[in-house]
């Protein structure tokens, strides 16, 4: 594990601010919905189609009673409630990319159009669900990073190299990850937010190579059904 970031090291931030829950589980609401549009055959290996988004449901319940407005402290339970949480969208995404990549390359042709249409959702939720990743690890996590001593960072933002370029104690919220997963979604690589640890490096990685099967194989479909 790095060192803890000393009090007073401004080039990378000392919080001023309490970070808000309610985007975080926004994208979780919308990862959600977006599951709920996904045609059957692409959810069959999840068992009925309300019982991924019901425990999801579930947990954000959790999370709204104990502690539905800032995240202001470390709070060990909460925070494997959230933990299981996005490691449950994960699951049932990489499920119905599975399908959906075996659906276009051996499906038939008549189911084509609507496979097609279908990676949309599986492709915006991984953008969703990476973002929540990135978010909830980097330097211990969103109440890791609030502490006056942290980790040090596993991303390099803009602001951290330039801090004259922003407010004093700045420091990364939701949007700023959610941003760093859709552009790595669409450049397949880092654009202007660089890894810097092992895992990092490796979600990044995991997260481009999903994307671009996606977008090759629908591609490839799309093709061969306008062909």
């Amino acid at each position: 594990m790095a060192e803890p970031l000393l009090p007073g090291d401004a080039a990378w931030g000392v919080p001023s601010h309490h970070e808000h829950r309610w985007p975080a589980l926004v994208a979780v609401a919308v990862a959600m919905a977006l599951q709920l549009v996904l045609p059957n055959s692409l959810i069959q290996g999840l068992g009925t189609r309300g019982l991924i988004p019901g425990l999801e449901a579930g947990l954000i319940l959790v999370l709204l009673i104990a502690n539905p407005g800032h995240i202001s402290r470390e709070q060990s339970g909460l925070r494997l409630i959230g933990v299981s949480l996005i490691a449950l969208i994960t699951v049932a995404n990489v499920v119905s990319l599975t399908e959906l990549i075996h659906a276009l390359l051996y499906g038939s042709r008549a189911g084509g159009r609507s496979l097609v249409y279908a990676s949309a959702p599986i492709w915006l939720t991984n953008v969703i669900v990476f973002g929540l990743w990135y978010w909830e690890l980097d330097r211990g996590g969103p109440a890791g990073r609030l502490a006056s001593e942290h980790r040090r960072p596993d991303f390099l933002f803009p602001q951290m190299s330039t801090p004259g370029a922003t407010v004093p104690g700045w420091v990364p919220s939701f949007l700023d990850y959610l941003y760093t997963s859709f552009t790595n979604a669409t450049a397949f690589s880092p654009t202007d937010t660089m890894p810097l640890t092992p895992w990092a490096k490796l979600l990044m990685m995991l997260q481009s190579l999903a994307s671009l099967v996606t977008v090759a194989v629908v591609i490839s479909r799309a093709v061969n059904i306008l062909s």
